[in-house]
């Protein structure tokens, strides 16, 4: 490779690195500004959780439909395009006179965020080859990177500014990105995929299709819960808006860091089933202590959490994309584990925005998303390296 191809294949990584950066501040600068917005807007818990809810489901939805909307334009251009729809919801948040326009706003991005998230890994499958592994592991880490500055820097923007400004702001950091991804689509960097696609796979008929998605689901219900109720529940505790923050930042800052290290770890070894082990456990301890004993070590068992969720994720998608070779089918499989996973995590943060409404305490949810890691720790161990051909044969998916 060429010194001038490197450079351009750095710049690329930075480009996936920055879109990665923008993919959940829509979501994760509301906990912090949740008490405010509630009373400018008079949003009741159940309510406030469509701030996080419809994102998801949207990505969820459109995981299934990704590539066919994204075939007249290619993926690389598909992504541009949804990289502006998210710039265009985040400074809507600007004037977002009404509770509907915000939630509408909520829509707009996760419509977006859907479309990259879809696409992204048979990018990275088909440019980076070997690598994939390493660099799942690195987009993931972008995205909770991105989470963690939004959740620590929103309040402190709210300290100077009004909660719209506060979330609109994160809409130049998109343009940013936008710029650095047309950038690298210049004639030289526009084929996303060197292999041709071999035709679509009806994924939902195979049984391991299923167990990889509510694996995903059981991963991802965690963590938009948490990006949801993490702050608020904090601010129950007696913290401030900041300290709230604060704390939500840095369970995603141990996010950031379990999303380097464990996709490291399980890049070390064929059989990835013990780290899913150790991160499952320590989901498992971290939300059996947050709502049973909160206040005898917070920060430990937010760490725990933020470990464990940071962990899952990556080696979810890794785990996923190991079953194929093929970059493009491997990135429908995704598409499939990601829609169905984000579909039925949606209803996760409202289903604990309902608890915490009729019972007046959030208890009973963390309890729920602990049990949700034994579930996942069960499910985890049936995806040993011996039962990937057994359930997509490389002649079977055209790969």
């Amino acid at each position: 490779m060429t010194t001038a191809l490197q450079k351009k294949h750095g710049w690329y990584l930075v480009a996936i690195v920055l879109v990665a950066l923008n993919l959940r501040p829509a979501l994760a600068a509301i906990g912090p500004l949740l008490q405010g917005i509630q009373t400018d807007l008079l949003l009741s818990f159940s309510a406030a959780s469509m701030l996080t809810t419809l994102p998801v489901l949207a990505m969820g939805l459109l995981s299934f439909v990704g590539f066919r909307l994204a075939a007249p334009l290619g993926l690389e251009r598909t992504i541009g395009v949804a990289l502006l729809l998210l710039a265009a919801a985040t400074l809507l948040r600007f004037w977002s006179p009404s509770a509907s326009l915000l939630i509408a706003t909520a829509l707009l991005a996760g419509i977006a965020i859907a479309m990259i998230q879809t696409l992204m890994p048979a990018i990275i499958k088909a440019r980076f080859a070997g690598k994939a592994p390493f660099m799942m592991g690195l987009y993931v880490t972008a995205i909770m990177a991105g989470a963690a500055i939004a959740a620590i820097s929103t309040p402190l923007l709210a300290d100077s500014l009004s909660w719209r400004h506060s979330l609109g702001h994160w809409g130049w950091l998109v343009l940013l990105a936008l710029l650095l991804w047309l950038w690298t689509m210049r004639p030289s960097t526009t084929q996303a995929c060197a292999q041709p696609a071999p035709p679509a796979f009806a994924w939902w008929r195979k049984a391991r299709s299923w167990q990889l998605a509510v694996f995903f689901a059981l991963g991802t219900s965690c963590y938009v819960s948490v990006l949801a109720w993490l702050a608020p529940y904090a601010l129950e505790l007696g913290y401030s808006a900041r300290q709230a923050g604060l704390l939500l930042g840095f369970l995603t800052a141990c996010e950031v860091v379990a999303g380097l290290l464990f996709p490291w770890w399980a890049a070390q070894r064929a059989d990835r089933r013990p780290v899913i082990a150790v991160l499952c456990v320590l989901q498992l301890i971290g939300f059996t202590a947050l709502a049973l004993v909160p206040d005898t070590a917070l920060l430990l068992w937010v760490a725990f959490i933020g470990l464990g969720i940071g962990g899952i994720f990556p080696l979810a998608m890794i785990i996923t994309m190991d079953h194929i070779d093929h970059p493009v089918q491997a990135g429908r499989l995704t598409a499939f584990v990601q829609g169905v996973g984000y579909i039925i995590a949606a209803f996760s943060p409202w289903l604990a925005g309902m608890l915490r409404d009729w019972l007046q305490s959030f208890t009973l949810a963390w309890l729920a998303l602990a049990a949700t890691s034994v579930l996942a720790l069960w499910l985890g161990a049936k995806f040993s390296v011996a039962s990937y051909q057994q359930h997509y044969a490389p002649a079977e998916v055209g790969a």
